[in-house]
């Protein structure tokens, strides 16, 4: 083989090297990406029993990761908060997706309405930490589109299907559901809110369907 050959496949190589150390950094590894779930989920656990002030280490302790680990996902505690709210509402939005492929039009919606209240209950925690951040009301304004345009698409859904009234207005149960959670402030309040539910689910399902 000839030097310039050599010197051709030499450059080749390094080359791949190069486009593999830049498909590293674009990809986060699968274990990367499980460390960041697990954090999101133990801050999520210990914001609930412990709010917001929660120590770092102690959500580093309860997703088996070291300190570094968290701060490598999060630099600082504003970071991890947001990113638990930003969680919860992709998660709520994308629930209606797949509550909308899975079941009747009026089943999805009472199915999302009721999994409201498990992202209530997060937001409740961690809500004066996101106001008196930087940025906190634009997180707010943005989630509040998504949850907004989700519960618009199920009640469309259902009117069209005549499984509701034909005048549900989106926005007026999403301003129930919001009243149903802020005045219940007793240790149980997840259960009344559901059973309120319940009861303005069976207001709402149309004369036709209910006859």
């Amino acid at each position: 083989m000839s030097v310039r050959a050599k010197g051709r496949g030499g450059r080749a190589d390094i080359g791949r090297g190069q486009e593999q150390r830049l498909e590293r950094v674009r990809k986060p590894r699968a274990d990367a990406l499980r460390n960041r779930d697990r954090l999101l989920e133990a801050a999520k656990a210990s914001f609930a029993e412990a709010g917001a002030d929660v120590s770092l280490d102690e959500i580093a302790r309860r997703a088996g990761v070291g300190i570094g680990t968290l701060y490598r996902h999060f630099p600082t505690r504003d970071a991890i908060i947001e990113a638990v709210y930003r969680r919860e509402v992709e998660q709520l939005a994308d629930a209606a997706n797949r509550l909308t492929a899975m079941l009747p039009p009026a089943k999805a919606l009472h199915a999302w309405m009721r999994l409201f209240v498990d992202y209530i209950a997060t937001k409740r925690v961690i809500a004066p930490a996101l106001k008196t951040m930087v940025g906190g009301a634009e997180v707010y304004a943005s989630s509040g589109a998504r949850i907004a345009d989700a519960m618009a698409a199920m009640v469309e859904r259902a009117r069209t299907a005549g499984e509701i009234r034909a005048d549900v207005d989106p926005s007026d149960l999403l301003r129930a559901l919001a009243g149903f959670t802020h005045f219940n402030a007793g240790a149980n309040w997840e259960a009344s809110v559901r059973r309120l539910i319940d009861i303005l689910m069976d207001g709402l399902r149309s004369k036709r369907r209910a006859s």
